[in-house]
């Protein structure tokens, strides 16, 4: 993508933004309002959301690069891809270079999510074997690209096993994947999953269990993804236990529900989640891992517009 395509993407674009933006800021009878402020579309989100390669692809179109500096240029500091491991080495690398020369953040690729088998939670030599050999293939991938994290979904439960016992299985069988990821400088985060609509049957599926699980493996290479999308549907209760497992959290996901589309088309207060975790500090990703409710640029236009007034809570 030539720079001048690029300029006039971008002028483009701040210009629908401030266009879906004008509700807020000029009245139905069109009269100004001078109590609220329109945030600056370049300036960069106070947090790390993380777009996919692909989100805005009707302003930016499939090029990896063109997506990145497209998102750079809307003022996000992160991207993710859940498919990285399944891209060549050579575009994995070109993905991550671009990154780095834009000072841009990448957030967990998904290294093992089965979610038709049990594994993590049997005590099984082949079933070991599997995940070490799972995991040394996430480590050439962060040796090649310098990313740090990898999701991990423990897959399925096991009807015939006592819960208590799946859940040690399922710590000792972490504890041998950290031996593999930690020396290479690569963290786990564990991603619990609605099985209300999205997952039935998956074994990890709460905060409080997947904290729990963080505590007994005691290992710095292993911790929580806590994705609010799915959170919400499980348990709700979203800031007391965003705060009550802090210590464990890794990354984030985000979504609003019902839908799993882009924040405020859902139930989710994400001005008020996105402050709480701005006031904890958080350096960290937020991976946008939902969809968008009009897939057209004036409905990617509408995503930009959202995060911008999530992001504008004071501080």
């Amino acid at each position: 993508m030539t720079d001048s395509r690029r300029n006039f993407i971008k002028k483009a674009t701040f210009a629908g933004a401030a266009l879906l933006a004008a509700p807020a800021v000029f009245g139905q009878d069109g009269k100004k309002k001078t109590k609220e402020k329109t945030p600056d579309p370049v300036v960069p989100f106070k947090l790390k959301y993380a777009p996919s390669v692909g989100m805005f692809r009707e302003h930016a179109g499939t090029d990896i690069i063109d997506n990145i500096k497209f998102c750079h240029d809307m003022g996000f500091r992160a991207m993710f891809d859940n498919g990285l491991m399944s891209r060549s080495p050579e575009d994995q690398v070109k993905y991550l270079n671009e990154l780095q020369r834009l000072g841009m953040d990448f957030g967990p690729f998904v290294l093992y999510a089965d979610f038709s088998v049990t594994s993590f939670v049997l005590n099984k030599p082949e079933v070991r074997e599997m995940l070490i050999n799972k995991m040394k293939e996430g480590v050439e991938v962060a040796k090649r690209t310098g990313a740090k994290q990898a999701l991990v979904v423990p897959g399925r439960y096991d009807e015939k096993l006592h819960r208590d016992y799946q859940t040690a299985n399922v710590i000792d069988n972490l504890r041998y994947c950290c031996d593999i990821v930690e020396p290479a400088g690569l963290t786990i985060v564990l991603e619990p999953l609605n099985t209300l609509r999205d997952h039935p049957g998956l074994f990890l599926t709460g905060v409080p269990q997947s904290y729990s699980i963080c505590r007994a493996v005691n290992r710095p290479s292993c911790k929580i993804n806590l994705d609010i999308y799915h959170q919400q549907i499980t348990e709700g209760n979203l800031i007391p236990n965003l705060d009550a497992s802090w210590s464990e959290i890794g990354a984030l996901h985000c979504g609003d529900n019902p839908g799993r589309m882009e924040p405020t088309t859902g139930e989710i207060n994400y001005k008020n989640v996105f402050k709480f975790i701005y006031n904890k500090g958080y350096q960290g990703v937020i991976c946008m891992e939902h969809g968008m409710k009009d897939r057209t640029k004036e409905g990617e236009a509408r995503v930009i517009q959202a995060y911008r007034e999530c992001d504008s809570f004071e501080v």
